[in-house]
């Protein structure tokens, strides 16, 4: 890694510093900041860490004006459409695709992982029937410690390896368990005979009473889902994720805290933001033209769900991958979808106005995955779950990469305060007579303005 030095001047004390420089093998130089309040005296501010490395990585790369995304320096475009989300999930985790033997191994240990202690489900009937999957979700991955003590160690390779494994494994049975309460249904019990995804459909739409027939352009376009949410750089829930796990807390508790943040409708709540606004348009025939109109004018607050993007300032490639999925998909059923339609009409109203041209406005994943997965027969309540079932893979490697890195620290923000200082304790009856003269003298100026 190359390194460069910068110059920081204070104009105020007539002082000067240097800064090392940092450059990745890719994207923007950093300033290397770690020792500047021990050099100056200063911090940086920087809300939502916006501008700051937080870490070292080797996992993903965006570059967010071109409208690239790298796993491991792969363009998700070609994973997406040749790879299977497990052959990711091992290159994300060991830096490379697997062999046909490495492939084959990984395959099986995570089809041997995929059953829960079966106390586990005792768990699911603490939870009220309309609870949020999301809810249960969160509740169940962090109890899985309290289940799998063995291999709790995260300073030995060995148990951070069986506990990514477990987790991994079991993210799709918890989620599909979380579904079937919710619905009131019976678990469906994993079968070593399908795959990872296929198993997830299994589970999700199976009855003890009828065997879940799995089309292959169904398991084809869940695999894919699950690729494209895989991993998306330092995202909130994956700083989340890192955050917890700087603590050494255990995988299971990082996990869940990573689940958590995703829940958020500005993370992975945003899909069903989408599906809420094309319902609105297509229950009140309104019309996508005069939508965007309406959209544009500020007064209105209306927002275009599922354009625009913190990183992106162009057409993020997993919208794309996402909207020929969508049209393969409505194709191969046969169906005209007034959805789909709508939201082709919104992107062409939107890609071709200059107002949405000068903000760099672009579909982003959330834009088409909505109706994808409205389309395959999953319930909004469930868009969340499956982002978190393949956000899981991302999130292990990133933690993974944490604790193997050799300068990674306990997270502690700074911050730049602005409360009230030089305050005084005062006794509890002192306290009472000013309240009561503020209550007096309200008083009295209420009625004098009478």
């Amino acid at each position: 890694m190359n390194k460069k030095r910068f110059t920081l001047i204070d104009n105020d004390n007539k002082k000067e510093y240097q800064l090392d420089g940092m450059e990745g093998s890719i994207g923007p130089d950093v300033i290397n900041i770690s020792s500047l309040y021990k050099d100056t005296g200063l911090f940086t501010y920087d809300p939502g860490f916006t501008s700051t490395a937080a870490c070292n990585s080797k996992i993903t790369y965006i570059d967010g004006e071109k409208g690239v995304l790298l796993y491991r320096g792969y363009p998700i475009e070609q994973l997406a459409n040749n790879s299977s989300f497990l052959e990711v999930s091992y290159l994300l985790m060991h830096g490379e695709l697997p062999s046909q033997s490495d492939k084959v191994e990984f395959e099986n240990t995570i089809k041997n992982h995929t059953l829960l202690n079966e106390q586990i489900t005792h768990f699911f009937r603490g939870f009220r029937r309309d609870a949020h999957p999301m809810a249960m979700m969160i509740g169940v991955v962090g109890a899985l410690s309290a289940f799998y003590h063995d291999s709790l160690n995260i300073e030995d390779a060995n148990h951070r390896m069986i506990s990514t494994h477990r987790i991994l494994a079991k993210m799709p049975t918890i989620a599909a368990m979380a579904f079937k309460y919710h619905l009131g249904e019976p678990f469906m019990y994993p079968l070593n005979k399908y795959d990872y995804t296929d198993n997830f459909l299994h589970m999700s739409f199976a009855t003890p009473t009828k065997e879940y027939e799995i089309n292959p352009l169904f398991s084809k376009i869940m695999d894919q889902i699950f690729i494209l949410h895989a991993d998306h750089e330092q995202n909130a829930s994956t700083s989340t994720v890192r955050t917890a796990g700087s603590s050494l807390a255990n995988p299971y508790a990082c996990i869940s805290a990573g689940i958590s943040s995703l829940w958020g409708k500005s993370h992975g709540g945003a899909n069903e933001a989408v599906i809420d606004m094309i319902q609105e348009i297509k229950n009140n025939d309104l019309n996508p033209k005069k939508f965007i109109e309406e959209v544009k004018n500020k007064k209105n607050k209306i927002r275009l769900m599922g354009f625009g993007h913190r990183v992106y300032k162009n057409y993020d490639p997993r919208a794309k991958v996402l909207k020929k999925s969508t049209e393969e998909l409505f194709k191969e059923l046969k169906i005209k979808s007034k959805e789909l339609e709508i939201a082709k009409e919104i992107e062409e109203l939107a890609l071709n106005d200059e107002y949405f041209k000068e903000k760099n406005l672009y579909p982003n994943v959330d834009f088409y995955s909505g109706i994808l997965l409205k389309a395959l027969g999953i319930p909004t309540s469930m868009f969340t779950p499956i982002f978190a079932v393949g956000r899981t893979i991302g999130w292990l490697s990133q933690w993974k990469e944490m604790i193997e890195d050799q300068e990674f620290k306990i997270s502690r923000p700074r911050q730049l305060y602005s409360g009230e200082i030089d305050k005084n304790y005062k006794k509890v009856m002192e306290r009472e007579k000013k309240s009561m003269f503020n209550l007096l003298w309200l008083k009295k100026t209420f009625l004098n303005n009478q």
